[in-house]
């Protein structure tokens, strides 16, 4: 699904490169989880897939498109393919829940669609969130000000958000890094397990050790730009 070749990215006036070669392949429905110290690397590989960050030098392919090729609409395209969960979620405070989840669908509708569903949404559109709500235990969150949801419940929102996106491989940078070690556990768990379930590929970017090991088909230390693959434990089903 994704299959990064000897890919070199280089910030302008920066000392050494923040990818140094890099060689990574990730099928379909496989979780990976990047670990390594701050400033590493494991962000700029993560934009780097989404085509946010241009490369210097190798390979970037989603499916077999090579990324660093497209530009305009086609890129766009490209990355409704590739759903992004932040550390901080990226919510809209002023928006409910329900929109919030909806805004995964952006990439499969027009503006006009989209502006329509701020004011009227139609029941089939809001059977589609609460569906994702229910696969992330929070469909009682529906019609919620997101303000007032919990750092918990606002992860599991971006999670429903991705599944709503429809993607073919999700981008997590830090997911739980706000939040403490028992959520933490349930969100890592639930991500791992829903991406598995809907056969999407996971990239996970984590400072959490113990939970890449736990949860995770595969394990990839990054250091210095630079990934090395480390043995991993039995994923938690």
């Amino acid at each position: 699904m994704i299959s990064l070749r000897d890919v070199v990215v280089r910030y302008p006036g920066a000392a050494r490169p923040a990818l140094d070669g890099v060689n990574l392949e990730v099928a379909a429905g496989e979780t990976v989880a990047l670990v390594g110290p701050s400033g590493s690397g494991k962000t700029t590989l993560l934009r780097t897939i989404n085509g946010l960050v241009p490369i210097s030098a190798g390979s970037v392919l989603v499916d077999g498109i090579a990324v660093g090729e497209l530009r305009g609409r086609a890129l766009r395209g490209l990355r409704t393919r590739l759903a992004m969960i932040a550390q901080h979620h990226d919510l809209v405070d002023r928006l409910s829940v329900h929109q919030n989840v909806m805004a995964g669908a952006l990439g499969r509708w027009s503006t006009a669609h989209a502006l329509r569903y701020l004011v009227f949404p139609l029941e089939s559109e809001l059977d589609e969130a609460r569906a994702a709500l229910e696969r992330v235990s929070i469909p009682e969150k529906l019609w919620a000000p997101t303000r007032e949801l919990s750092g918990g419940e606002r992860q599991r929102v971006a999670i429903a958000r991705a599944l709503v996106q429809q993607p073919e491989a999700i981008l997590a940078d830090e997911p739980v890094a706000s939040l403490d070690p028992r959520l933490g556990t349930q969100i890592i768990g639930l991500l791992c397990r829903l991406t598995r379930e809907s056969g999407i590929a996971l990239i996970c970017s984590l400072h959490q050790v113990q939970f890449a090991q736990d949860y995770f088909d595969r394990v990839v230390l990054v250091e210095r730009g630079s990934l090395c693959e480390v043995e991993s434990k039995q994923p938690v089903t």
